[in-house]
């Protein structure tokens, strides 16, 4: 049986290939070891992932597509992790932006755009992904992603920016203060998915022009920086997976007809589609 796991910082999606029936999902913690050690890592794997797949049986092979996991020490972190948690199994561990891309692009040219908690664009020439400029993490970019809109959310909450009818139901929601959000954001751990959390409030407001004109903003701010810095972005489709993208599609389509962008698919989570592309090709 294979094992196929998409990751991101907020979650992972696993899908367990299981003949004669139909594949079995779950759902862990994110693994992103830019924010975890390698001990945290077989912790979650060990909790959260080891008892369902030996209740599926017997694991021969394990692809791992995860935020993150661009730099090869990063990947030798999941993989070691992950043989130490199921040892003597084949295991392959590569960045999320080539599962992305396997699952919508899958053997064509095209750019493949993460807009989940983190943002992300690379160029994928049909074989493997092609390395880019972005991808910088949420400190310094991140544009377009629940991390972004999070924080957007936040400082128009604290700073008084936000229309009275949505801060009311910001603050009935969330009940916040600004000692809170500080001591999360700068003292403790995983700021980048604590921030992301608040993005889900958007979907309560989207057919607000507070809300529509942020999402707006934040898509038009991608395009500009991600996007329309390949001298060759008009030649080739561009698909996105992630809850961003998918939830405000329909903005996201109109941003890219104005720009002259080809948008191909739009897809939540890219594990179904992922774990087809590795059981019908040769990863």
């Amino acid at each position: 049986m294979i094992l196929v796991a998409d990751s991101g910082s907020s979650k992972t999606d696993w899908l367990i290939d299981i003949p004669g029936q139909q594949p079995q999902g779950f759902t862990t913690a994110g693994i992103n070891p830019y924010f975890l050690t390698e001990k945290e890592i077989i912790k979650i794997l060990q909790s959260q992932c080891a008892d369902t797949v030996k209740k599926a049986g017997k694991i021969d092979e394990i692809y791992f597509f995860g935020a993150g996991c661009s730099n090869p020490d990063k990947r030798e972190m999941v993989s070691n992790a992950l043989s130490h948690v199921f040892p003597k199994i084949f295991i392959s561990v590569d960045t999320d932006l080539l599962g992305s891309a396997y699952a919508t692009c899958g053997t064509e040219k095209g750019y493949c755009c993460v807009l989940g908690t983190g943002s992300n664009v690379s160029f994928f020439n049909g074989e493997s992904i092609v390395d880019g400029n972005h991808g910088i993490g949420y400190v310094l970019g991140d544009e377009g992603s629940g991390t972004y809109f999070g924080k957007k959310l936040i400082t128009d909450y604290l700073y008084g920016n936000m229309p009275a009818d949505i801060s009311h139901q910001f603050t009935e929601r969330f009940q916040l203060d600004k000692e809170q959000v500080i001591k999360k954001v700068y003292q403790e751990s995983h700021a980048n998915t604590y921030l992301a959390s608040f993005a889900r409030f958007l979907s309560a407001t989207k057919e607000t022009f507070y809300t529509r004109e942020l999402i707006e903003a934040g898509f038009t701010e991608f395009i500009e920086t991600n996007i329309k810095t390949y001298r060759d972005h008009q030649k080739y489709k561009f698909h996105f997976v992630g809850s961003i993208a998918y939830h405000f599609r329909d903005i996201l389509a109109m941003l890219c007809s104005e720009n002259d962008i080809q948008l191909g698919k739009v897809i939540k989570q890219p594990i179904t589609d992922l774990m087809e592309f590795v059981l019908t090709h040769n990863v």
